[in-house]
Order: structure tokens, then C-alpha cells, then sequence
């Protein structure tokens, strides 16, 4: 199994990883450009414009898209995150050609036609209704506002029912030539795939991209500032997430972060698990993770229980962060969480779509591809004084706490709870 990475004259970088033993091909096209990107007035666009590729082209209607890749017996999706859109197919060995000219196609000759605007904002407005349903969805977006007030990060990547209403066709278009450069894409393919190949299909269908600047260029550099929110909706049970700014992705620290999440609330084994729901009963799931960005980042718990549960909860969550600040973990509890994380990174690597998206994300991330012995040897240099220190630098800044559920006691339990940490740093 090999890897190769060419850039054509434009630009567009083009990474392959030849899985021949597969029958299929995972590829798709990654943007360096996301919810984060945003302007304020349009917040939601890196979303919308996501959705609007799908909606018909110069060439084909919304329905030609889905015929033409389903006739091959493929599928088409799309995502967007805070620093990335991707567009993406699977299909059968040999019918990579239909992929690419899609995809090609979409990203480049999108119509933004008014009737197919008028009904996907209609579309993305239930999306963001069923959002706000989801108290798991509620707890995060106001997490994410409490952390980063008044920024890109602190905005919702769906946006808001004013400022999706408010999207042009016009707006569509600018933010689409501005950002959708070959200088910010990574066309990338793993499975039963030759390089040359996926090499001389981009030449020949993505040749009309822009080479100038674009993507995250401009983009507002991120400020942690950390703080409380809370939700007086009540729901069944009391969501409660914790979170503490963290390091960024490309940063020293950032594999600690990923040990550091994985022994406090990674899997059955670890201490919140255990604490929490194996010995107190008080909930039925409990985990922690790790969002790292380009400039910042954040290592969050969440749990939910009944909202007579809710400050028993964080008094047990905050009293067991404090503990392994204080003490640090023992190294049998480093080496298990180490072992989790390195058998995640190697699990996901058997997958063609995992292998594919990381490829690009690294390329879009760190201007480079990493070798899997490159990672695992940053998580073996991992140490367990090197998880206390940085959970215990982690717990002297402001922590960002978010409480949905519990009706109008949401905004008690979620002071309480940041009191609480405050007093254990």
C-alpha cells in the first residue's frame, strides 16, 4: 500500500492511498474553509454554500447529481466543520471518473438557481429547528458561545433563522470565488486507486479552478475567554458540559490533550466512567474530548443525569478533574489511555473514507502528510507528568460550563459549577 501526493500547475494538491485488496474508492474534495470563516452577517454561508452544491449546476439539475453518481451504485455526501467543508463520494474501483467530474462540477458551476435557494433556506431553517430540540445539540453550541464570545467560533456553523434568511444567490457566488481556491484544496482518494489516474482527472476537470490566495487567509485569530451559559428550556435530563481551553492541534501538548481526555473520560475504564456512573449510579454515559483548531483549542466533559442529579454530578466531576490535577494519573492508567488512542489512529486507518479525510485534513492542517509511525511515536512520547502538568495549566484559566435542561435552575447548577472549579484551581 502506497501514498502519493502531486500538485498540479493550479495549485490543488492530489493525495492517493492505494488499498488494492479493497473494491472500492473513497475520495472527495476538502476546502480549508468552514463555519469559522464566516462573516458575522452571514453567518451559516460555509453551510449553506454546502448544502447549495447539490442543487444543480450549469450541466445538471439537483436530480441529474443524485441519479448520475447512483447509477454507479455510489453515494455523495457533504460536511461542513469550524475549519473545513468537505464534499465527498464513494463508488466502485473504476467508476472514479463519475466521482471527480461531480465533484468537480458542483464546485465549480454551482447555478444557486432562486427556486432551489428559497426552498433549501426552508430546508437548512428546520435543520436549525431540530437543532435547538436536541439538548445535546443546545449544550455544545452554547459552550462553544461561552468560550468564544462575540467571535467566529462562538457562532453556530448552522447559523441563525435571520442570517440564513438573508443569504443572496449573489452572496453565495462571492464567497464561493473568494474562498474555493485550488490553494486551500485537497482533491484525495484512498481504496483501489491508481494515483495517475486521480492525477489526470483533476487536471482534466478541475483545471478551472482559481490559483490566488483564498480560503482561511483573513480569518480572526481565536481568544479563549471561558464562562457560563446556560438554557431555561426544561428537558428529561440535565445536560452538563465542562470545558477548559486546550492546546492547538499543530501545538506542544496536543497528544497530552488526547491522553489526558481518553484516561478522564475515554472509554468504560475511564475515571469519570468509573466514578460517576460504575460506582454513584448518576448517569448513564460520561466522556470527554478534544477539539483541536488551528489556533486554539478545547478539552470538554459532558455527562447528563436528572436535574436532581445535576449538582451532585459536577461536585463528582469537578472533585475528580481536581484529583488528577493534584496527583496525575499512574502510568498503568497513561499507558491504557495511550494504548486506546493508538489503536483509534491505526482502526481508522483501515477504512478507506477515514484514511482519505485524514490525508487531506493533514495536508490542510500541517501543510504535510504524516506517517502513522510519526503519530504513534507522539503518542508514546506521551508522559504521565506531562498529562498532570497540562491538566493542571489547563484548570487555572476560566472554564467554560454549559447547563441545558433543568428549567430555570440550569443557570444555578451551571454558576455552582464553575464556583467549583474556580475554588479547585
Amino acid at each position: 500500500m502506497t501514498t502519493n501526493l502531486s500538485t498540479l500547475t493550479n495549485g490543488l494538491r492530489v493525495v492517493t492511498h492505494e488499498m488494492p485488496h479493497l473494491e472500492t474508492v473513497s475520495l472527495g474534495a476538502w476546502v480549508g474553509v468552514g463555519a469559522r470563516h464566516d462573516p458575522a452577517p452571514q453567518n451559516g454561508i460555509a453551510h449553506f454554500l454546502e448544502h447549495m452544491a447539490f442543487k444543480g449546476t450549469t450541466r445538471r439539475s439537483a436530480q441529474d447529481i443524485a441519479e448520475e453518481i447512483e447509477s454507479v451504485g455510489g453515494d455523495l455526501n457533504a460536511a461542513t466543520s469550524l475549519e473545513t467543508t468537505a464534499y465527498y463520494a464513494r463508488v466502485l474501483k473504476g467508476d472514479e471518473s463519475t466521482a471527480v467530474e461531480i465533484l468537480a462540477d458542483i464546485l465549480q458551476n454551482s447555478r444557486f438557481d432562486a427556486e432551489e435557494l428559497n426552498r433549501e433556506k426552508d430546508v437548512i431553517l428546520q435543520e436549525i429547528a431540530a437543532s435547538r430540540d436536541c439538548p445535546d445539540d443546545v449544550v455544545y453550541d452554547l459552550a462553544q458561545e461561552a468560550a468564544y464570545p462575540g467571535q467566529p467560533l462562538g457562532r453556530t456553523i448552522l447559523g441563525t433563522p435571520e442570517t440564513v434568511t438573508a443569504i443572496t444567490a449573489d452572496g453565495l457566488r462571492a464567497y464561493l470565488g473568494s474562498r474555493y481556491t485550488s490553494s486551500c484544496m485537497v482533491l484525495s482518494a484512498a481504496g483501489c486507486v491508481d494515483h495517475g489516474k486521480v492525477v489526470q482527472l483533476a487536471e482534466d476537470f478541475f483545471a478551472g479552478l482559481e490559483c490566488a490566495d483564498g480560503g482561511a487567509a483573513d480569518e480572526e485569530e481565536a481568544c479563549y475567554s471561558g464562562g457560563v451559559k446556560a438554557s431555561s428550556r426544561p428537558y428529561e435530563q440535565c445536560h452538563v458540559l465542562l470545558g477548559f481551553e486546550g492546546p492547538a492541534y499543530g501545538r506542544p501538548g496536543y497528544f497530552a490533550s488526547q491522553v489526558l481526555s481518553g484516561l478522564l473520560g475515554g472509554g468504560m475504564s475511564s475515571r469519570l466512567f468509573q466514578e460517576a456512573r460504575e460506582k454513584r449510579g448518576l448517569c448513564y454515559s460520561v466522556y470527554s474530548s478534544v477539539c483541536g483548531l488551528s489556533d486554539t483549542g478545547v478539552m470538554t466533559v459532558h455527562a447528563a443525569t436528572g436535574p436532581e442529579l445535576a449538582d451532585e454530578l459536577l461536585g463528582v466531576l469537578t472533585d475528580e478533574i481536581r484529583r488528577l490535577a493534584e496527583d496525575g494519573p499512574s502510568c498503568r492508567e497513561v499507558l491504557r489511555a495511550k494504548a486506546q488512542l493508538k489503536a483509534g489512529l491505526m482502526m481508522g486507518l483501515e477504512s478507506s473514507g477515514a484514511r482519505a479525510e485524514q490525508m487531506a485534513r493533514q495536508l490542510i492542517c500541517h501543510g504535510r502528510l504524516m506517517d502513522k509511525r510519526e503519530l504513534v511515536a507522539k503518542v508514546d512520547a506521551v508522559m504521565a507528568e506531562d498529562v498532570r502538568e497540562l491538566l493542571g495549566s489547563m484548570i487555572l484559566g476560566v472554564p467554560t460550563v454549559a447547563v441545558v435542561g433543568a428549567g430555570d435552575r440550569s443557570q444555578d447548577h451551571a454558576q455552582r459549577a464553575s464556583q467549583l472549579f474556580r475554588a479547585a484551581a
